[in-house]
This record gives structure tokens, sequence and C-alpha cells, in this order.
């Protein structure tokens, strides 16, 4: 008895006595000794109306026991796990809420105190997180000391570029000059070939013209008296005027220049410009395949039958005629003299014509020497824009945010990807985020980097990327990406919670932060 009366006091000062559903840090409100005031100061009540199923105060804080209150909290004691605040409307309502069961103590309900399970549970859990955020942090610590190297040599060939340009500059310059002065003979020479093959081409179409209009004037000039009259040019309709398919005498006229004839001369300089495009040549095949292909509907020319030896008289009568036709040929021969030769079509211009020669030596070793000057230029403009790029991409890397330590610089030149049922999406840290179909498509942008975007005390946990390809009658897309402490670099998942706004999770060493101290070996206890 003795003994039991020495461990009572031990227990009470173990076992602090409060009102159901009150947690330890706030027993001292509820004193039995005195009247209880509600925690919102509005009323006071007698104490023994504290839990008696009746709600006093507009707070609920006099019912933490009961579901009288529906705006009042039950705590779960939980020993072993984690304590907990549930609603009051809870208590008694048949399901088990807290892993104690407390909650339950008068509804009949029997719960099972599961809360040792879930407090081994959950120290499992959280020994599992504790071991990734120290390997992680572990390898967090070498990206930084990697980054301070690869900064450190980038920095010194950032100098050395920048130490070289200046040098290139010159050479490009001096490279310009050389170009330049080897283009002004080129182009001299080249413009003085123009200009000669030009003259040839002018030369040769006005001989064409010159020769197409004689032809149309010898064609014209049907009495062969060296002159075209208003009779003779009203034999080609085709040069009607007014559209009745007939040129009068006054429209004839009217081509004439109101002459009532025309020699060669004034003709190929007055009229011939004007009726050129109408004219249609007596002597130039309208079709030069009809011409040239033999129509095969005409049936063959009947072989005449072999002459029979000839009489005496005949003989006679042969001799005769040859005489009469000898004196005819001198006839017709004398004529001939006196009639203008047989109308020649003018020869069409040759297909090379339209194309200009080849240079001569002179202005091809021109051209070859300005073409080597132009491409040494060349060269080295290019190796000039290709090391300003080198520059500012130096620049913008060394200069760029990754992070407190630089732990986040790794991220900068790598690309992951996720692939779900319908999407592959790639993210390309500090760079841009796309979704792309899986069976095939083109990709679509859902955000070029914008900014870090974690709160003021973990600026570097959240990514924004922005002015993504625009939705359908909606905004540009844009991208959240949550970076998560973890051993290996990963995106881990991806979800549009809301329309054109993604949300995704990147797995990443950088991500974790410094641990806590190990808590001794011999420290082990059963709350968390």
């Amino acid at each position: 008895m003795l003994l039991l009366l020495l461990l009572f006091p031990v227990c009470w000062a173990v076992e602090v006595k409060r009102p159901r559903g009150v947690s330890l840090t706030n027993h001292h409100f509820y004193d039995e000794s005195k009247p209880f005031t509600c925690l919102d100061g509005l009323a006071t009540i007698p104490f023994d109306q504290v839990n008696d199923d009746y709600c006093d105060c507009k707070d609920g804080s006099d019912e933490p026991g009961t579901a009288a209150c529906p705006n009042g909290s039950f705590h779960c004691t939980n020993t072993g796990y984690k304590s907990l605040y549930i609603s009051s409307r809870w208590v008694n309502d048949g399901v088990c809420d807290c892993c104690d069961g407390t909650d339950e103590y008068n509804s009949g309900t029997i719960c099972e105190n599961i809360c040792k399970e879930k407090g081994r549970k959950e120290r499992e859990t959280l020994q599992q997180i504790a071991e990734v955020t120290r390997e992680g942090f572990r390898l967090k610590k070498i990206l930084i000391e990697e980054w301070k190297k690869a900064r450190e040599e980038k920095q010194q060939k950032l100098a050395e570029l920048q130490a070289g340009k200046k040098s290139l500059e010159d050479q490009v310059e001096m490279l310009r000059v050389v170009k330049e002065e080897a283009e002004k003979p080129e182009k001299e020479a080249k413009d003085q070939h123009q200009k000669l093959w030009e003259e040839q081409q002018a030369a040769s179409k006005a001989q064409r013209e010159q020769e197409l209009a004689a032809t149309a004037f010898q064609e014209l000039d049907d009495d062969m008296d060296g002159a075209i009259s208003l009779a003779e040019l009203q034999t080609h309709s085709e040069l009607d005027t007014d559209g009745d398919g007939m040129l009068s005498e006054e429209e004839a006229q009217t081509l004439l220049g109101g002459d009532m004839q025309m020699d060669a001369a004034t003709f190929h300089d007055r009229v011939w410009a004007a009726i050129r495009d109408k004219y249609q040549s007596e002597v130039l095949p309208t079709d030069p395949l009809a011409s040239s292909v033999p129509d095969l509907m005409e049936p063959r020319e009947e072989q005449p039958p072999l002459p029979s030896l000839p009489t005496e008289e005949e003989e006679e009568e042969d001799l005769e005629e040859e005489e009469e036709e000898e004196g005819d040929s001198q006839v017709q021969g004398e004529q001939s003299k006196e009639s203008p030769p047989p109308l020649v079509p003018p020869q069409p211009a040759s297909p090379n014509e339209d194309k200009m020669p080849p240079y001569d030596e002179q202005t091809q070793a021109f051209i070859d020497a300005a073409q080597e000057a132009r491409n040494k230029f060349e060269e080295a403009e290019r190796s000039l824009r290709d090391m300003e790029e080198s520059i500012r991409n130096l620049e913008q890397e060394i200069s760029f945010d990754f992070g407190t330590n630089g732990e986040f610089a790794y991220l900068y030149s790598q690309c992951y990807e996720l692939t779900t049922n319908e999407y592959i999406y790639r993210l390309c840290p500090f760079k841009l985020v796309s979704q792309k179909p899986k069976f095939g498509g083109s990709p679509t942008n859902l955000g070029t980097w914008g900014s870090w975007a974690g709160p003021e005390h973990d600026k570097f946990s959240i990514m924004k990327y922005e002015q993504g390809t625009g939705c359908w009658q909606g905004p540009n897309r844009s991208t959240t990406v949550r970076l998560l402490c973890g051993k290996e670099t990963v995106v881990t998942s991806t979800m549009e919670p809301s329309r054109c706004e993604y949300l995704m999770e990147l797995m990443t060493p950088a991500a974790c932060p410094e641990p806590p101290p190990e808590p001794p070996a011999n420290g082990d206890h059963d709350e968390l």
C-alpha cells in the first residue's frame, strides 16, 4: 500500500489531467477549479458545462471532446505517432479518425490502436528520406566543386577568346580591303564583256528585224515596182484595225502614214513596227510540222510505164519540140534576169545567241583572283562570327544564376524526358519545355525559360517557363517546374492542373538541403 502511495505522485507528474479532446499545450485553459472562459474571450461558463454535449461558446472551445459544436476541434494524442486535430463533427461518428481510436469513445465502434505501427512506418519513410537527403547533399557538394572548377576554366577560355578577337578583327578588315581591290578590275572587265555582248545582241536583233521587214515588203509589193500601194496592203486582212475582218482603204492609208504608197526604207522605219505582230508572212510556215511532215492520207503517185522505142516519125517530132523548148527557155531566161530573186525567209535567231559567250582569258583571270579573295574574306568573317558567338555563350553561362553556389549549373546543357501514354515531355533546364505526341507529330512549346519562382526563403525550389505556344482562343502555354531532392536527375511527373498551365517535377541532387545531424544510435524513441 505504501508502495502504491509512493508511485502515485510519479504517475501524476507524467499524466497531465485535462478534458477529453484538449491538447497538452492548451490544458492550462481548462482549469476545473474555476469557471471556463471561451478561447475567443466572448463568454465565461461554469466549468461543469465543458464537454456537456451542449455548445455554449461560439468558437466551440467548450466542447473539445464532443460533437456538439460543428466548428470545434478534437485533439488526437496518437502516442507513438503524430498528434492530430480533427473536426469535432467527426467525434463518435462511427469512423476511426485518430490512430489511437480516442475519437470513438462512445459510438460503440471498436477502434484498434495502430499508432505504433504507423509510427514505425513513418520512421522508416523518414529514414529513407534522410538517406536520400544525405546522399543527395553529398552529390550536391560535388556538383558545386565541379562548377567552381568549370567556371574558372570558362573564364580563362573567355579571356583567351576576347584577346584573340582583336587580332581576328584586324585580319578580317585587311582581307576586306584585299577583296574590294580585287573586285574592282573584275567588275570593270565583266561590265565591258556584258556591254559588248549586249551590243552584239542589239545588232543581231536589228539585222533580223531588217530582214523580216524586207521580206514583208517583197511579199506586199505584188507588182514588184519597189513600192507598196494601198491596194497591195489591203490584201492582208489580218492588219484590220477596227475588228470588221477587212482592211479598208482608209485603214491602209492610216497605216502608211497618210501616203498613197511607200518605198522599202520608209516601210521599215515607219510601218513595220506597227504591223509586225499582226502580219502573217506568205513565206514563213504557220505550222513548221505541216511543211516538213508529208500527208500520210494522200495516195502515192502512180509510176509511169516504161517508154517504148520511138519510131522515125516520132523522132522527127521530138526534134521539133526540142527546138521549140530551147527557144522558150531563152525567153524565160531573159525574163528571169529582170525578175527579183525568190523570197527566202530570214533565218531565226540561234539559241546560243541568247547565251552570253564565255569570258576571255584576262577577264576570267580577274574573276578567279577576286573569287579567291572573297573566299578568304568569308572564311575569316565566319571564324569571327563563331568566336563572337562563343564569347556571348560563355558570358551568358558564367553570369547565369545557377543557385546559391552554382549547384544547378550542370543542368544547363542537358535535357530530360518523361514519356506518358500520349506524349513525350522534354525539359531542357534554363532553355525550354516541350510536348510531343508519342506516336508522331511536331513538338509544342510549353514555355521558354523565365526565372526562378520559389518563395523568398527557398527561391531555387521552383522554375518558371513562359511564353510558349498559344492555346486555341486561350493564353500562351507556361510550365512550372518544382525541384525535389533526389540522388538522380529525372523528371518524375507532369500534369496540366489548369488549361495551358503545366506542372512538372524534376528530381535532382542540387535541390537537397543540408541534412540535420544524425541522432545518437541509442536515442530511439517510440514517439515522433
